[in-house]
């Protein structure tokens, strides 16, 4: 699975998906980069299958129908490591699931 991690997300949350291939968004070039510009990019470089972001209103600001990889909404307390390191198991689990051009909204683990 090829996974693109949002610029708001710790790099260091890249280690909780091992045997993937896993970017941040500044490591393949993109930061700073509005959503719906950013989403156009990804789709058209066809590099990746994921695109996780704890953005909430990502979905509702931006078309993501037809995308050509899916997008997941972490819902976490915070985007700090500590929050985030919960949802690698979770994630593992899901990958195989995930569409392209759907929306997935991962709730905190229990």
């Amino acid at each position: 699975m090829r996974i693109l991690l949002d610029e708001c997300l710790p790099k260091d949350f890249a280690r909780e998906l091992p045997d993937h291939f896993v970017q941040t968004v500044p490591q393949a070039g993109w930061a700073g980069i509005s959503n719906g510009r950013l989403l156009r990019l990804v789709t058209a470089s066809k590099r990746f299958d994921v695109f996780v972001t704890v953005d909430k209103n990502l979905p509702h600001q931006n078309q993501t129908a037809g995308l050509q990889f899916a997008v997941v909404v972490l819902r976490a307390k915070s985007n700090r490591l500590e929050h985030i390191l919960p949802f690698g198991p979770e994630l593992l689990r899901s990958f195989s699931k995930f569409k392209p051009g759907q929306v997935y909204i991962v709730a905190t683990p229990e």
